[in-house]
């Protein structure tokens, strides 16, 4: 049965010219790594690394009652979004399912833009389009508009402000400023717990803006380093730490959640809020030796109580580390369990968040 070819991102080329190692996700084609994961991560930590994350999608939200409408599906409080705001919020179904976790930016009093994750953009569009009706707003499907490129680490805002023609955004702010002479909408967001900024700019413009970029100091880096630089600070991942089939509560989440609101889901949510969850998703650390990895049990006084839901080699910590959901009981920090990696049992300890902290 033949398969759907990959899709590209406009960096298709500068990736194959930096060495990368290419690999299907979500249906693009994109980088793994390009001198390793390891090198890639620890440069993010201490300077600056560059990723492409263009295969994200993008929504746009206008019109009158544009907010009312994301008052409606988000769960956060849209109201308090100011312009030039950023904002995160997970979408759920009536049930309080979660079906992504997205970040909002409001462009102006009735226009907005949402990021949605590769995998899930058709189902999260065809879901604002649904629940837009009633509303006098439009919702426009604008991933073919943008290529997005994430530039992190400590010397990351410097080296993007070298580029650009004003000040950049102060974190979860947003600004359409010139950078290597490309108009670009600004971000002070990311997805590896250090500082920098989110690039959001025409397809056409993003090669001259990674080559820029690169030069002024910023390492490639991949959907690997991406990914273990999450989990280091306990960022989720949709698919692994969080799905329809589990509500923010248990998962953490209920910080962006607003019930008050009205969201789909809200009530829900609200009733799991007041009577308390089974399980929820705590970070690990093993004592010893073993790298955890999605899918291995957890386990107290000889039986299973959990899963893991991300695990990994911290390049960080040099330990092994991971999520899974665990019974309440057991989420403590401190609590002492086991992880089954391959058949052997590997001893650990539930922690707080985030399991690497910056010195200092």
């Amino acid at each position: 049965m033949a398969t759907a070819a990959l899709k590209r991102t406009p960096l298709y080329e500068a990736h194959l010219a930096a060495g990368a190692k290419l690999v299907p996700f979500a249906g693009f084609e994109m980088p793994v790594q390009y001198e390793g994961v390891r090198m890639e991560h620890l440069a993010v930590r201490s300077a600056c690394g560059v990723f492409d994350v263009s295969h994200m999608g993008e929504v746009e939200t206008s019109g009158p009652e544009a907010e009312a409408l994301l008052q409606r599906l988000l769960s956060n409080d849209v109201s308090k979004l100011a312009v030039g705001g950023a904002q995160y919020s997970v979408l759920c179904r009536e049930d309080g399912g979660i079906l992504d976790d997205l970040f909002s930016y409001r462009l102006a009093d009735d226009r907005y833009l949402t990021v949605t994750n590769a995998a899930n953009h058709e189902r999260d569009f065809a879901w604002f389009e649904e629940h837009a009706q009633g509303f006098d707003a439009e919702v426009s499907d604008a991933i073919d508009d943008y290529a997005m490129l994430a530039v992190q680490g400590p010397e990351a805002r410097s080296i993007v402000a070298e580029l650009a023609e004003s000040e950049l955004p102060s974190r979860m702010h947003t600004a359409t400023l010139g950078i290597a002479g490309d108009q670009m909408l600004v971000c002070g967001t990311g997805y590896t717990g250090e500082d920098g900024v989110e690039l959001l700019l025409a397809p056409k413009h993003a090669a001259g803006v990674w080559g820029a970029l690169t030069a002024a100091g910023a390492r490639p880096a991949g959907l690997g380093a991406r990914d273990t630089l999450r989990m280091e600070v306990c960022f989720h991942l949709y698919g692994n730490d969080m799905d329809e089939h589990r509500n923010p509560i248990e998962a953490g989440l209920g910080w962006c959640c607003n019930e008050g609101t009205g969201f789909i889901g809200s009530e829900a949510i609200a009733a799991v809020r007041e009577r308390g969850t089974e399980q929820k998703l705590a970070p690990f650390v093993l004592t010893g030796p073993g790298i955890p990895r999605q899918g291995n049990a957890v386990i107290s006084g000889g039986q299973e109580v959990g899963l893991v839901t991300s695990g990994t080699l911290s390049p960080s910590l040099e330990v092994g580390i991971g999520m899974a959901y665990v019974p309440v009981e057991l989420a403590e920090p401190g609590t002492e369990v086991e992880i089954d990696v391959r058949g052997k049992l590997r001893a650990a300890r539930i922690e707080s968040k985030p399991l690497y902290r910056k010195e200092g």
